[in-house]
């Protein structure tokens, strides 16, 4: 059997590094789309060198798009480039509408016009659900996204959709919930947590800025938005075996990808912060200019369909989780 070539757009960031990880694990051959920067320094995907294809193409440039397409021929493409991060889509809405929306249906009509027969991967979110008022969601739930990202997300969800139903193209989805790692950006909350643990208990003079360009960690303290905030919280390195496996359907459909449980932000803290032994109530300020002009409701993901039909279900636990990136921070920060 021939080696199947696969797409992952966005290749430097969390899920995309470790999708990729998993696909040369599976003796694919793995092209990586990036954005051209002047940053050369792509952390999450040093240890790949070699073992990837790199190209440049960017989301609003369709030709960039055509011409990857067109040169790789892929069974696969996998889509997880986006401005992914919901509190930057209220300063950067239209930025967020041309990639996060527009730039799916780009990609989605290169692999009509010159691989229609290419499987389709989107990575979709919780966001577009938004604010229904359910505690448990599912497949069936209501979309009622109520941030730009979400709402940027959802339009690319429905128009994946569509090419599924109108050009018969597969197409699908995984609708993920809240999943961190140690390759997180520090403009996620998660790692903004684990980050400045690591940093007050090394006593780091020089940390890194925060989404609002100041330090991180501000006279023994991280500036937070709403710590009552609550999160379907999971670990990415599991999420993508299940992108994968949603892959490898024989009719293409939608996951819901969670782990069906629900905590705080505050509880995050807590457990980061006692973790290395100390007391996040000292270090940690809940800052309004952090805060979101409207919060998601607390909902947790259903992973039922994904269990029954992927074989695919969380396991590492959100306490695990939290100790894990920590550990990953101390350990980065020492060095």
């Amino acid at each position: 059997m021939s080696t199947k070539t696969a797409i992952i757009t966005g290749v430097s960031g969390q899920d995309a590094s470790y999708l990729a990880d998993l696909l040369v694990e599976k003796g694919y051959k793995v092209v990586g789309t990036l954005r051209r920067t002047s940053e050369s320094e792509r952390a999450n995907i040093k240890h790949l060198k070699g073992k990837i294809v790199i190209e440049y193409a960017d989301l609003i440039d369709s030709s960039s798009l055509d011409n990857v397409i067109q040169k790789h021929q892929p069974d696969e493409v996998y889509n997880l480039a986006a401005q992914s991060v919901p509190a930057d889509s209220w300063t950067h809405p239209i930025y967020t509408g041309e990639v996060t929306a527009l730039g799916v249906v780009r990609l989605l009509e290169s692999i009509r016009r010159f691989v229609p027969a290419c499987k389709f991967y989107q990575g979709s979110s919780r966001e577009i659900f938004g604010g229904v008022h359910q505690e448990v969601m599912d497949e069936q739930t209501p979309f009622l996204a109520n941030n730009p990202y979400g709402i940027a997300k959802l339009y690319a969800h429905l128009m994946m959709r569509n090419y599924r139903e109108s050009f018969g193209m597969f197409t699908c989805a995984g609708i993920l919930f809240n999943h961190e790692s140690p390759r997180r950006g520090l403009h996620f909350v998660s790692r903004k947590i684990t980050t400045a643990v690591a940093c007050i208990k090394l006593g780091i003079t020089d940390p890194p800025l925060d989404e609002s360009g100041q330090s991180l960690v501000r006279d023994g303290k991280v500036h937070m938005g709403n710590l009552d905030a609550m999160r379907d919280w999971g670990y990415a390195k599991e999420y993508v075996d299940a992108m994968w496996r949603i892959m490898q359907q024989e009719k293409p459909d939608d996951y819901i990808i969670a782990t069906n449980t629900l905590h705080s932000i505050k509880e995050f803290c807590q457990i980061a912060f006692a973790h290395v032994g100390l007391n996040w109530e000292e270090h940690v300020f809940s800052d309004d200019a952090f805060k979101r002009p409207t919060e998601i409701t607390a909902s947790r993901g259903d992973f039922g369909k994904a269990k029954r039909e992927l074989g695919w279900e969380p396991k590492v636990s959100f306490e695990e989780l939290a100790k894990l990136m920590v550990d990953a921070d101390l350990e980065r920060l020492r060095k």
